[in-house]
């Protein structure tokens, strides 16, 4: 039997990249899905094509998750389309790179209105459509947290709000039965990274070098992690942070 039959899983950010991967990995496992997108109908549509050839449901639902009504209005589309809510992951995110010289108040409001904020607004109202057996909330961060890289302290602070959010929102949310982890990837090829220039750039080969594993990651090699956070396999994990770069800290 699969993994996941029978739940609903949102995946905020998923019409490419990591969380792509994460709704096609739940839609193999038996979950039916929302692919949330905010600017590519296309590649949403394209996911859900991906999930439904396999078998599986899947529906595309727009949303800004910065913004409370649209969260609001993601949240009541699933419920229309699958009846409610078990799994939340909350993989959207936006970064930039800047010398500290750079940084501006729009970008840094830009990736903690979507990075944290966005976070707290979904899980929040997820909370309110978790059925009486609890719910399952899944936080991206990043390896970036404990590798303190240069240019990238926004983005990085940002992450690290993730973390800890998701260590405090583990102990407030355990009395109702709702498990929060954090996956925290290292460097993954997709398709954002391609657009910044980082394949083949002196970034990348640095970034593989101190790589154990010698690679960057791919989107596959995060998806079953989050499978096995949504399953029962880790019913006795909250409040974790797991690290997926290939042992890149």
């Amino acid at each position: 039997m699969s993994k996941l039959a029978g739940k609903v899983a949102i995946v905020t950010g998923a019409s490419k990249g990591i969380g792509a991967g994460i709704a096609k990995a739940l839609g193999e496992a038996g979950a039916a899905v929302v692919v949330n997108y905010a600017s590519s109908r296309e590649g949403a549509d394209r996911v859900v094509a991906e999930i439904t050839a396999k078998g599986g449901k899947a529906i595309a639902a727009h949303g800004d998750v910065s913004k409370s009504a649209d969260v609001k209005r993601l949240f009541a589309e699933t419920k229309e389309a699958f009846g409610g809510v078990d799994i939340l992951v909350n993989n959207a995110g936006v970064y930039q790179f800047q010398a500290l010289e750079e940084i501006t108040e729009e970008e840094f409001h830009r990736e903690f209105n979507i990075n944290v904020l966005g976070t707290l607004l979904t899980t929040q109202e997820a909370v309110k459509h978790f059925g009486p057996e609890g719910g399952n909330v899944i936080n991206i961060a990043s390896t970036a947290v404990t590798m303190n890289l240069p240019t990238a302290t926004v983005y990085t602070a940002t992450k690290a709000a993730v973390t800890s959010i998701t260590q405090i929102l583990a102990k407030e949310l355990g009395p109702r039965n709702i498990r929060v982890n954090t996956i925290s990837p290292g460097g993954v090829e997709t398709e954002g990274v391609i657009a910044a220039g980082i394949i083949g750039s002196d970034f990348e080969k640095q970034m593989v070098s101190q790589t154990p594993l010698g690679r960057l990651g791919q989107p596959g090699d995060i998806a079953p992690i989050a499978v096995f956070l949504a399953s029962k396999d880790s019913g006795w994990l909250t409040g974790e942070t797991l690290y997926a770069g290939g042992g890149l800290k």
